[in-house]
C-alpha cells in the first residue's frame, strides 16, 4: 500500500494533482501578451487554490508597487501593504522566503501586523499567504494569496501555490523592458513619483528620506488614500507638509 500525506492524498495523486495544475496555467496563458501573463496568473491561482483572491507586487526601495489583482479587494490589500510598508508581502520581500499569516483575527499574526491584520479583516480576508518571486540571489517581488477564513495551507496546496510563483517568476523575467513596455513604464512612474515626493517632503519639513516616506505613508492612511495618490497630490502642490502636522 502506498504511503499518504497528512492530506490523505498519495505521492502520486500529488504528482497528479500537480500535471493538472501545470496544464490549467499552461492553458490560461498559451498566446496570451507577456504582459497580461502576471494577471492570468492571479486568477487562476484563485481557481486552483483554497483563496479567495491574489495579487502580485514588485519590490521597490522601501515601496512594493502593486502588479496585478485577481479582483478589487485582492488590490485594496496590495494596495493597502504598499501604503503602510508592513504586511505579510512587505515580509516575505525582505526575507526572500514565504510568509503564511494563517490568522489575522488572532494570535501571533495580529501582533506582528496589527494594522494591517485590522484592515484585511475589515474586508472579510483572515489568512494571507505571500510566496515571494525570484530565485536565492533575488527577490523581484511576491505572490499573495488571500481567504476568508483561519488556516493554513496543507503541503500539497503549498507546493501548488510554489507552482504559481515559479511560473510567475519566469514570466516576470522574460517580459520586456525599455521602450514599448508600457506596463513596467507606468509601474516604474508610480514608484519614481513616490520618491519625488518624499524628496518634496524632505525638503519641506528639514527630515531624512525614511522619516519622509513614514509621513507620506501615515498621511495616506489617514486619508484613506493610497501613497502614489497623496505623492502626486505632492508633486501638484495640493498637499504640502509642515512641522505643525
Amino acid at each position: 500500500m502506498r504511503p499518504r500525506d497528512e492530506s490523505g492524498r498519495s505521492p502520486d495523486g500529488e504528482r497528479a494533482a500537480e500535471v493538472i495544475a501545470a496544464e490549467v496555467i499552461a492553458a490560461e496563458v498559451r498566446g496570451v501578451p507577456p504582459g497580461e501573463v502576471p494577471g492570468r496568473l492571479c486568477r487562476v491561482a484563485v481557481r486552483l487554490l483554497p483563496v479567495t483572491g491574489a495579487s502580485a507586487s514588485l519590490r521597490g526601495e522601501g515601496v512594493p508597487v502593486r502588479l496585478c489583482a485577481s479582483g478589487d479587494r485582492a488590490s485594496y490589500l496590495a494596495e493597502i501593504q504598499s501604503t503602510l510598508g508592513d504586511g505579510p508581502c512587505v515580509s516575505a520581500a525582505e526575507s526572500g522566503a514565504p510568509v503564511l499569516a494563517r490568522d489575522l483575527t488572532a494570535g501571533a499574526d495580529v501582533g506582528r501586523w496589527p494594522v494591517f491584520a485590522q484592515q484585511a479583516t475589515a474586508v472579510g480576508v483572515r489568512a494571507v499567504y505571500a510566496l515571494p518571486l525570484g530565485n536565492d540571489a533575488v527577490c523581484l517581488g511576491t505572490l499573495d494569496l488571500y481567504r476568508d477564513t483561519p488556516g493554513g495551507l496543507t503541503g500539497p496546496q503549498l507546493s501548488l501555490a510554489r507552482l504559481v510563483a515559479g511560473v510567475m517568476t519566469v514570466a516576470l523575467m522574460a517580459l520586456p523592458r525599455g521602450e514599448g513596455a508600457a506596463w513596467l513604464d507606468e509601474l516604474a512612474g508610480d514608484h519614481d513619483e513616490v520618491y519625488q515626493a518624499v524628496g518634496m517632503i524632505m525638503a519641506q519639513l528639514g527630515i531624512g528620506a525614511d522619516e519622509a516616506l513614514a509621513r507620506l505613508r501615515a498621511d495616506a492612511f489617514a486619508r484613506g488614500r493610497t501613497a502614489h495618490e497623496v505623492a502626486c497630490d505632492v508633486l501638484t502642490h495640493r498637499r504640502r507638509f509642515d512641522r505643525d502636522g
